[in-house]
């Protein structure tokens, strides 16, 4: 690649094709004019949902202990279990929360927790059975949880997820992702598991038919080349089993954070992609490179509401939750909120539809239903400011 314009396009054009190397996809993230790799994703998104519709869906995120063993470097959220702070969820507080989602409208609640050094297979399943007591979906238990529960109660893998699913879990979330490399997951993450242990848990859910979202956390300490391959190994996966419906990439968030304190981040921050441009580079690629997984979502509760609306033209085509609650982004000192209004004003703003869906974006009936609301009225394609409508290119 020289430089050029239309070396940039066939560089990118090879990349969606999954004909392109660690190293030259790292050089399309460093260098490649922000508009080129725009447009591309743009490009790829309009040929997966030709219909200009950007979905997504009201539920809540519920922690149910922030009791760690795990201590990651890069979370702000957990607590050792004899921290003054520390707490698990009653059965009765879980219950009282979901309770308040489906009288909002809420149609699925997101449940995950630390790696709570007393929990096992019986635990996790008590809270199944707690949640599906409730008409509601539940997209619960991270990789890393799933291994911790097998660990605690000596069984494979297969049978932690065969009794989940018996107990009525309906997807799995892409958390403990971060980054999909042992060496940056050993200076972020030292007692998580390794990336071939997330990819073992999601092979086998998806074995046995349940679905997932993938994620990829970046702006810490990773190169560009570490986001290369963490996408390509997502990739890969999907060849195999066909199993994740959504990608959603989002920036590691600093505040109270033991890794912030790092000199090593410092300097690795300085030159990586935690910043709006560098979001929107990685959010671009990802649309590029996993053009075999049908969704991709922007991350407003950490980017805030415009740069997520922007991302809708770098190759995002879902809005993600209303977030009732969150809380392990906002123990950073993150507080974007969204109400569900906000979500379509923006997406209509925007030039797209916007669609309520049931359940896991991308997966099969994504949803196609769109409220009115007296103060955001509807606005044909291409008339919000300064936007263009689907099937442009990025300006």
């Amino acid at each position: 690649m020289n430089g050029s314009g239309a070396d940039w396009r066939e560089a990118v054009e090879r990349a969606s094709l999954g004909l392109v190397s660690v190293a030259e996809g790292g050089r399309l993230l460093r260098e490649a004019p922000l508009f080129e790799l725009g447009r591309a994703a743009d490009t790829v998104r309009r040929r997966v949902h030709p219909d200009g519709v950007v979905t997504y869906i009201v539920d809540r995120n519920i922690n149910y202990t922030n009791v760690c063993s795990c201590g990651c470097s890069f979370c702000a959220f957990y607590r050792k279990k004899d921290a003054p702070d520390a707490y698990v969820l009653s059965e009765e507080e879980l219950a009282a929360k979901i309770v308040d989602t489906i009288a909002a409208g809420g149609v699925r609640v997101l449940l995950q927790g630390g790696l709570h050094p007393d929990w096992g297979i019986d635990e996790a399943v008590r809270l199944v059975r707690a949640v599906k007591r409730h008409p509601i979906l539940l997209h619960g238990f991270s990789p890393p949880e799933v291994w911790h529960f097998a660990h605690q109660s000596k069984m494979t893998i297969g049978e932690v997820i065969a009794r989940l699913s018996d107990a009525g879990l309906d997807s799995i979330p892409g958390g403990g992702a971060e980054i999909l490399d042992d060496e940056v997951r050993r200076r972020i993450s030292p007692k998580k598991i390794g990336w071939e242990q997330w990819a073992a848990v999601m092979r086998e859910a998806h074995r046995q038919g349940l679905r997932s979202s993938a994620t990829m956390m970046f702006g810490s300490v990773e190169s560009p080349e570490a986001i290369v391959a963490h996408l390509l190994r997502v990739r890969g996966l999907q060849e195999e089993t066909g199993g994740f419906t959504a990608f959603i990439p989002w920036v590691f968030q600093p505040g109270n954070t033991e890794l912030s304190r790092d000199p090593r981040f410092g300097e690795a921050s300085a030159r990586g992609f935690g910043h709006a441009v560098g979001y929107l580079r990685v959010l671009a690629l990802s649309r590029i490179l996993l053009t075999n997984v049908p969704t991709v979502q922007v991350s407003w509760v950490t980017m805030g509401a415009k740069v997520a609306q922007i991302g809708l033209f770098f190759g995002a085509d879902d809005f993600g939750s209303t977030m009732m609650e969150e809380n392990v982004v906002a123990s950073a000192g993150v507080s974007f909120r969204m109400s569900e209004e906000e979500i379509v004003a923006t997406i209509r703003d925007a030039g797209f539809m916007p669609a309520h869906r049931p359940g896991l974006p991308g997966a099969p009936g994504r949803g196609h239903s769109f409220p009115q609301w007296e103060d955001t009225p509807s606005l044909p394609p291409g008339s919000g400011p300064g936007m263009s409508p689907p099937g442009r290119n990025v300006p």
